[in-house]
Parts: C-alpha cells; structure tokens; sequence
C-alpha cells in the first residue's frame, strides 16, 4: 500500500508541476482557464452554454474543452454558442490532467481567447485532486443532489473558489433546503461565494462569466481554507482530506488516495 501511495503522490506531485507551467504559459498570452466541476446531470453544460452565448454576444473571446468518458454530445451542445469547442474522450479515465489539457490545447486554441473553460469529467472525486492551471475552480451542483453534497465531497468543494447551484426553477418542487446547503458549503469552504443560477429561466445568466472575466483581470478570488494546508513540497493545495479517492490510471488496477492513504505512508 505505501509503494501505490508514494506512486499516486509522485502523480500529483508532476501534474501540480505542469499545471503550474501550463498556468504561466497561457497568462503570457493573455488566457485564463476556468475548471468546472460537478456530478453527472448537474445542468453544468446547460449553463456553460448560456454562459458562452453571452460571452459571444458580449464579444468576449473565449473557447471551451468538455471531457467526457464516451460520446461527442456535450461537445455538439456548445458548439450551438459559435465558440471554438474541442472534445476530448477519456476512453475510460476519470478525470482531466494539467499534460492531458496541455496537449489538447497545442494547434487549436485561438491565440486570442481571453477565457478557456474546462468542462472536467462529471464526477466529484477523481478531478478534486487535480490541478489543470486554472486560476478559477468552479463546482456546481443541482438542487435535486441533495443539501448534504459539500458534506459528502469534501475535496470537491473545498478546494472550489466558487459555488454555483443550478436548476433553482424547480426548487421548491424538489424541497431543496438553500439554508441547509449554504451551511454545509460555510463549513467545508469558510467564505466562498455561492451563484444561485437556472439555465432554463436565465437566472443569474453572466454572472459566472463576470467573475470570470474579474479573475482574468487579476482580482483576488477565494483563498480555500483547505489550500492554506500544504501537504508536501510543490503542492499548494491538498489532496484527499476526509474522502478516499480513487481512480484509473489506465493500467487495470484502481489506486486510492486519501487522509487514510496519506496517514499509512507517514507511518
């Protein structure tokens, strides 16, 4: 078990490394990544599409990556919106990597684009742990996913520097509790901002753009309580905490990461 956790830190400890490279690269040219994250069905691509619809109307130059396990349908999605898309399968792999963006990015994205936004694989555990460059981490979820999600994936958001509830059309249908959720997220992630949003009305269309645009322009965004806690040299931010993660790497077996994990290496 310690070999597969010194293997699983030494992955994140590079992939920290070329996130933090790929970071500078596309700040030099002007490009600021947004990584959004949530569960399958959490209306993020619907929201992403009215997000870049105004961004196009708004003549904001920007682009958008969506990764998904199988089918190009998110992709065709927001490709109605008249920006540069690109979808990148992961044939079975859980999440996005900073070398895997990395080299999706070479040859396609506009020189020009102003704000890249990363539409990660839907699954709150696997791509908590990994940076891909962004300035700004986005972690959506809907109100049909229960009040207790933050409680549930602590990584997830803990690390988000933003909040955004979508399908709030039909929350009083479902009962969703927003005090009840707002104080899971306070507990979690002390301070983060949280969007209530609906694709399907508009509420609050643009306004994940706006602080998009704001982190681009050098504003401060959210500092995580849990970023504050370094776990070893190179990271900035910290992997696991309370969950157990594990994913795919591509070689047939499944590695698993977290305080438990973390806590038998020092031993």
């Amino acid at each position: 078990m310690c070999r597969v956790v010194d293997l699983q830190q030494a992955v994140l400890a590079k992939n920290d490394a070329t996130a933090h490279t790929l970071r500078a690269d596309l700040a030099a040219r002007g490009t600021t990544i947004v990584n959004l994250l949530s569960s399958p069905g959490s209306g993020k691509t619907a929201l992403l599409e009215r997000e870049l619809l105004l961004a196009r109307e708004r003549s904001v130059p920007v682009a958008a990556l969506t990764a998904d396990l199988a089918t190009e349908n998110d992709a065709t999605r927001l490709a109605r919106s008249g920006v540069p898309v690109k979808q990148v399968l992961t044939d079975g792999l859980c999440h996005l990597e900073a070398g895997m963006l990395g080299g999706h990015l070479d040859g396609w994205l506009p020189d020009d684009t102003r704000l890249l936004f990363v539409e990660n694989v839907g699954n709150l555990v696997c791509p908590a742990s990994y940076d891909l460059g962004e300035t700004l981490r986005v972690v959506l979820a809907s109100v049909t996913e229960g009040e207790d999600k933050p409680l549930k994936y602590p990584t997830a958001f803990g690390l988000a520097h933003l909040v955004v509830v979508t399908k709030t059309d039909i929350a009083e249908a479902v009962e969703f509790d927003e005090a009840a959720f707002r104080a899971n997220v306070e507990r979690i992630n002390p301070g983060v901002e949280i969007l209530l949003t609906s694709a399907r009305r508009g509420r609050a269309i643009g306004e994940l753009l706006d602080r998009a645009l704001a982190a681009a322009d050098g504003a401060p965004v959210h500092t995580p309580v849990m970023a504050r806690r370094p776990d070893g040299p190179g990271h900035e931010h910290a992997h696991g905490h309370d969950e157990a993660i594990a994913h795919h790497h591509g070689d047939g077996q499944v590695h698993t990461h977290g305080a438990g994990a973390m806590a038998r290496n020092r031993s």
